[in-house]
């Protein structure tokens, strides 16, 4: 068990653990401390200098990166001399960075600026005729593009490409204020997590290709979410934007942090996934290949399903925990046979040792939590049984199309499919990042999503569905 040890920081009695770094106890109690290169995935580095503090019976300042916590420590983070010593320290960092602000979409999330801005340091008193500069818009590879003139040289894109991710392709060449990041020759960033790179980024030196010019962070809103891109179920934060006369959109994905599932991070693949969330939507529901009314459409979809008794109803596993419960109860109610077969999320080229799985869906540990097989016999042996087959979100027919000829389909997707050019009736329904839902993910582990989209798509889930035809049947209109 870890030894605690009492301490003050700023005139207040703390406790932390015996040995651990101080910066931590810092962060940990929302105290302002300057940083570059310390990131808490990656450890101490100690090069930046910028987490400075004052230690009672220390002769000269020391950074909180390394410096250990010790029983009776009396820490300052901002004493007068402490912050004279930082600005020296943010003054050196400017002399050679380029005042591009305004272009740079780091601004608004970028940590020189809000340090400078903090320090009120707005003339420097260090002039040089021209200041060193380097390449502006170098590609790495891996949709990362660098700056060289705006890098701190916090070294922290290095550290995760050799120590987390072990591929190692970044370095610094040359050397002083001529340092820069770069490749290693004939190496570009090329492993799957290479994007996280921007993020880690505490200035616009590593900035997004995919995000690059597209918006300004002040303009949009996040809200917390998981990434559906596999079954790790990686936290995120959704950036989106209402412009006028035009719907919510998704403009990015960024990790968000949680130590229990994804750490610090997420891979590239769930991070540009975002894409799939506006393309080829499904919006107008469909019955007998026309367009319809979403309400008669699920009028239709009881009619079919309450005069029929060997029905199929095949859900997928990207569905929330709810819909899965109530999908699960309608068809109890109407004698229908159940399946979540689904084997076509599952790629085993896909998954690693790190954070991604081979089963590319959601939520498919929802499935035992409710009670539904997956098993193919079972499966098949339904389908073969059924004259209508009820499809809620899962593409198992995709590459299976032949297998519903000849029945009564009736569909719920969110995107288009070949399945809903084979339905009788098609119905839309809010796509996963509109709704809010419960999931679980492949360590067992419940996460609830709680949308923060604005769309008039979002409301209509398939529990909606659900509730939609239990309040019509009550109220005897169907």
């Amino acid at each position: 068990m870890s030894e605690m040890v009492k301490l003050i920081i700023n005139d207040q009695e703390m406790e932390a653990e015996k040995g651990s770094l101080l910066i931590d106890k810092l962060l940990d109690e929302d105290i302002h401390i300057p940083h570059f290169c310390y990131h808490k995935a990656l450890g101490k580095d100690g090069n930046c200098r910028m987490c400075m503090v004052e230690i009672a019976g220390q002769k000269r300042p020391q950074i909180a990166c390394d410096t250990p916590v010790k029983e009776g420590m009396i820490v300052s983070t901002k004493s007068d001399n402490i912050m004279a010593v930082r600005r020296d320290i943010l003054e050196l960092q400017l002399i050679n960075h380029p005042i591009d602000c305004p272009t740079c979409d780091q601004a608004g999330e970028c940590k020189l600026q809000d340090f400078y801005m903090e320090s009120g340091f707005y003339e420097s008193r260090v002039n040089v005729e021209e200041k060193n500069h380097a390449r502006k818009r170098v590609e790495l590879g891996a949709n990362v593009m660098l700056d060289q003139e705006r890098c701190v040289l916090c070294t922290r894109c290095v550290r995760f490409c050799k120590d987390i991710i072990g591929s190692a392709e970044l370095g610094v060449e040359s050397r002083a204020d001529h340092s820069v990041i770069t490749t290693f020759p004939g190496r570009p960033l090329s492993n799957p997590y290479a994007m996280n790179v921007v993020d880690l980024c505490p200035v616009g030196a590593l900035t997004s290709k995919d995000f690059r010019f597209k918006q300004r962070v002040w303009f949009m809103e996040s809200f917390n979410a998981i990434c559906n891109g596999c079954s790790k179920g990686c936290n995120i934060f959704v950036d989106h934007r209402k412009e006028k006369y035009a719907d919510d959109k998704i403009h990015r994905f960024r990790p968000r942090p949680n130590t229990d599932v994804n750490g610090y991070f997420i891979c590239d693949y769930g991070r540009l996934s975002y894409k799939n969330e506006e393309e080829n939507r499904f919006e107008k529901a469909l019955v007998n290949g026309k367009e319809d009314i979403t309400s008669n459409a699920i009028v239709a979809l009881y009619s079919e399903v309450a005069k029929n008794n060997n029905a199929l109803f095949l859900i997928g596993p990207n569905l929330c925990l709810e819909e899965m419960q109530n999908i699960k109860a309608f068809a109890d109610a109407v004698k229908a046979n159940i399946s979540g077969y689904s084997p076509q999320y599952i790629d085993e080229s896909f998954g690693d040792d790190y954070l991604r799985k081979n089963d590319k869906s959601a939520n498919r540990n929802s499935f035992k939590e409710v009670g539904i097989s997956e098993d193919e016999a079972s499966f098949k042996t339904y389908l073969e049984a059924s004259s209508l087959v009820v499809v809620f979100d899962n593409t198992y027919f995709e590459n299976n199309i032949e297998l519903i000829s000849g029945k009564k389909v009736i569909s719920c997707f969110a995107h288009n499919t070949k399945t809903i050019e084979k339905s009788d009736i098609a119905i839309p329904i809010a796509s996963f990042y509109e709704k809010s839902g419960t999931y679980i993910n492949a360590d067992g582990i419940k996460q609830k999503v709680v949308s923060g989209l604005n769309r008039d798509n979002q409301a209509n889930t398939i529990s909606s569905i659900v509730e939609t035809i239990k309040s019509m049947i009550e109220k005897g209109n169907i």
